[in-house]
C-alpha cells in the first residue's frame, strides 16, 4: 500500500512526521477493523530510534491492540481520526521518537511480554486540513506517546500510542 509520508524538521530543529493523505475518514466513528488490518503489514518489522538506536519490532499484538485498546475505544472525534491516521506514518514515528522513560512492569497479565518493563517516548505527527475546495489548506500537528514492551525475549515491542494532543501553536500552512 503506497504511504505518503516523509519526516521534516519544525524552526525549532525537532522532527515531526507528515503524513500527506487521509486515508481513514468517518463521520461518525472510525472502522478499527481497517486500521487493524492496515498495520497488519508492518508485523515482523523492525526500526531503530534515532535519538537512542534502540531496536524497535513490530508483534503480531500490536494490530488488535492499536485499534481495540481502552485509550482507543474511548477517543471521539479528531483525536479519534488523528490516531487512525498515524498508523500510516508508523515506521517514521519510531524511528525519530525522543524522551526515553523507563517504568517496571507491574500487573501479573504482563509477566512474559513486558518482563523488563515497559519504556515511553515521545513522537509527532501532522495531518492535513482540508478547505472546501478538497485542497490542503494547512497540517495540524500531533504529540503522541508510544508504549514500548521490553518481553522476556529481550526484544523492545511497540505496544500502543496513546495521549495524542493536538499543538495548537503548530499549524503549517501549506
Amino acid at each position: 500500500m503506497q504511504r505518503k509520508v516523509n519526516v521534516v524538521e519544525d524552526l525549532d530543529g525537532n522532527k515531526i512526521v507528515f503524513i500527506h493523505d487521509v486515508r481513514f475518514k468517518g463521520k461518525r466513528s472510525i472502522e478499527w477493523t481497517d486500521i487493524e488490518t492496515y498495520l497488519k503489514q508492518f508485523v515482523g518489522e523492525s526500526y531503530v530510534i534515532e535519538d537512542t538506536k534502540d531496536m524497535i519490532y513490530i508483534g503480531a499484538d500490536f494490530p488488535d491492540e492499536y485499534a481495540h485498546s481502552e485509550y482507543t475505544t474511548s477517543l471521539k472525534g479528531a483525536n479519534a481520526k488523528a490516531k487512525a491516521n498515524a498508523v500510516q506514518g508508523v515506521p517514521e514515528l519510531i524511528e525519530i521518537a525522543t524522551g526515553k522513560e523507563y517504568r517496571e512492569n507491574t500487573k501479573v497479565k504482563h509477566s512474559k511480554d513486558a518482563k523488563y518493563g515497559w519504556y515511553k517516548y515521545t513522537s509527532r505527527f501532522a495531518l492535513p486540513v482540508y478547505d472546501s475546495d478538497g485542497e490542503i489548506d494547512r497540517y495540524n500537528v500531533f504529540q503522541v506517546i508510544m508504549i514500548v514492551r521490553h518481553a522476556e525475549d529481550e526484544k523492545m515491542y511497540l505496544y500502543d500510542i496513546m495521549n495524542i494532543k493536538k499543538e495548537t501553536s503548530n499549524l503549517f500552512q501549506s
